[in-house]
């Protein structure tokens, strides 16, 4: 996987960031969901490589990436802060204008990204989300069942932890083939990637304050951002077959929240880069 890319670790103000990176062209930026960590791109990063430069990073608090304490209030999951770590990435690779592709929970990194910091972003796409103040404030029971990871994780201290960790592998197979639609989407040695890095206790631990950042500082910040929209073009990718497609209009969720928004359902669930690679790239290609 990731055959010509180079990997290093660049520090920023608040983490240190493990990354991939290769191609050759505009700057493009790659970041992941969980519980997984950068490989979940291996499909498609080379391809896009042949006209990029391309970015894949772990998020701080997964993969390879350094996991800082949370916080008092989880402001060190913020995914202000998490976006930052990229913006500076970026920088210190020598880009100071960007497109980025965030998935789950890269998608909502690259959201905060996209408002936080305008004049990095010149295109943003946002694969199988809508805003997370929207998915919390029209919560019914469809959403508690199929994302009920939102709400275990979120739960206090140590509770979450001690339980994903008495079986990490088994939680994480449990996670991505609930998630995923089409039949064995995944490498056998990308599964191994991701379990590796969530047997890390200080992996599952750094998760679960992500997801406690994002509900509760994470609101505070969508809240008092509701009269601002992205300026840069936006692209949602959704999954036809997954939970986030057959329970929002996606379009009009993220026009609500961006200026320029198109977008298109794939046949795939949730792990677009690895159960729809080709319709994914073609996509993306398309608006970038």
């Amino acid at each position: 996987m990731f055959e010509g890319f180079e990997q290093t670790r660049v520090a920023t103000s608040g983490a240190e960031i493990f990354l991939r990176h290769g191609g050759s062209g505009p700057p493009l930026l790659l970041l992941h969901g969980y519980p997984q960590t950068h490989v979940i791109w291996h499909k498609i990063a080379p391809r896009l490589a042949e006209r990029f430069t391309v970015v894949a990073s772990d998020l701080r608090g997964y993969g390879a990436s350094s996991k800082p304490p949370g916080g008092e209030k989880h402001e060190n999951y913020a995914k202000r802060a998490m976006a930052l770590d990229q913006v500076e990435v970026m920088a210190k690779l020598g880009f100071e204008r960007f497109s980025v592709v965030g998935h789950d929970r890269g998608a909502r990194v690259t959201h905060r990204l996209s408002l936080d910091h305008p004049e990095r972003v010149s295109r943003a796409a946002v694969l199988d989300i809508v805003p997370t103040l929207s998915m919390y404030e029209q919560t019914d029971k469809a959403f508690a069942t199929g994302y009920y990871h939102w709400f275990f994780l979120i739960q206090p201290y140590d509770l979450p932890e001690r339980l994903i960790g008495a079986a990490p592998d088994y939680y994480l197979e449990r996670k991505i083939g609930a998630w995923s639609r089409n039949e064995q989407p995944f490498d056998p040695a990308a599964v191994e990637a991701y379990k590796e890095a969530f047997r890390d206790p200080a992996t599952i631990h750094a998760s679960c304050e992500d997801y406690r950042a994002a509900a509760t500082i994470d609101l505070e910040h969508d809240r008092a951002d509701l009269d601002r929209k992205v300026a840069c073009p936006l692209l949602a990718l959704w999954g036809a077959k997954g939970l986030v497609g057959g329970t929002y209009d996606v379009l009009a969720e993220w026009r609500a929240r961006a200026e320029d928004v198109r977008g298109e359902a794939l046949d795939c669930g949730h792990f677009l880069p690895e159960e729809a690679p080709d319709a994914t790239l073609a996509a993306l290609l398309d608006f970038l």
